[in-house]
């Protein structure tokens, strides 16, 4: 079977599932975005090591897990637990003596929070709205659309920069990426997430709908430019194999994971 079957396939099954599970919320999106924030630490551990990193697998997924269960649960203060965190680790480097101290916890911190801050404020957005009949389903509502917008914002950058692309956007980190293509993917983001306020964010104001589609449209783009700095740093094509025919998780959730937080600082702030 060719990698383009595969990659439909694996598509055509997993987007209603995911897309499901963000309409559901409560524990089953808990869990789904834990699977998204963990696998992605896990991920990114790993091509790490091709830096001579020495990987804290099970520490780190621990980290991330609490942040992003606290999201939900509320069980203390995220900046406690931060603390914590940091603490725990640099006491835990403390009695190591392979590897490089500060290289080793600068790259477990900041993988901790990239994938685990960032997938919390995920949780956040989606238990915006009271879990009440007609209200709750707000969250979902949001996080579908965004997920949506992020999907055209790419395939209309992918395919327009393909087409007409002849400005290299950022040829260092990403050769192929044009302006082009940035340009009809931040166009398209604020297209759709327009059309999504006629479907399902009619909640939403008209500053609230545009800032949604900035947003996507520009730190979508960036947090894959982002990841692409990262595997090309580690010498990696893809984050991991995981998912057939697409790579791995941080490959397909890294324009979410660093969108997340600034869609939740902007709509915290602008109802």
């Amino acid at each position: 079977m060719s990698n383009t079957a595969v990659r439909i396939i694996v598509a055509i099954v997993a987007i209603p599932l995911i897309l499901l599970l963000c309409y559901w919320g409560r524990i089953p999106f808990l869990v789904l975005i834990s699977g998204i924030g963990v696998l992605a630490f896990l991920e990114f551990t790993k091509f790490s090591g091709n830096k001579g990193v020495v990987p804290k697998y099970f520490f780190g997924g621990i980290s991330v897990e609490l942040l992003i269960l606290n999201a939900y649960f509320d069980f203390t203060k995220t900046e406690i637990l931060i603390a914590a965190i940091v603490v725990f680790a640099v006491i835990i480097k403390l009695f190591e003596e392979q590897g490089s101290a500060l290289n080793d916890l600068g790259n477990l911190l900041l993988g901790i929070l990239y994938t685990g801050l960032f997938s919390s404020f995920l949780i956040n957005i989606r238990e915006l709205y009271p879990q009440e009949f007609f209200t709750y389903e707000r969250g979902g509502f949001i996080i579908i659309s965004v997920l949506a917008t992020i999907w055209i914002c790419d395939s209309a950058a992918f395919f327009i920069g393909t087409a007409i692309g002849k400005h290299r956007l950022y040829e260092r980190i990403s050769p192929k990426k044009s302006w082009e293509g940035a340009i009809a993917g931040f166009v398209f983001a604020i297209v759709t997430m327009i059309v999504a306020k006629y479907i399902v964010l009619d909640f939403l104001s008209w500053f609230q709908i545009i800032g949604l589609g900035v947003i996507v449209g520009l730190f979508g783009q960036t947090g894959d430019l982002i990841e692409s700095m990262f595997k090309r740093d580690a010498g990696v094509k893809d984050s991991s194999s995981v998912i057939p025919g697409h790579g791995g998780i941080f490959d397909r959730f890294d324009s979410l994971l660093f969108s997340a937080p600034v869609i939740y600082i902007f709509l915290i702030y602008s109802m």
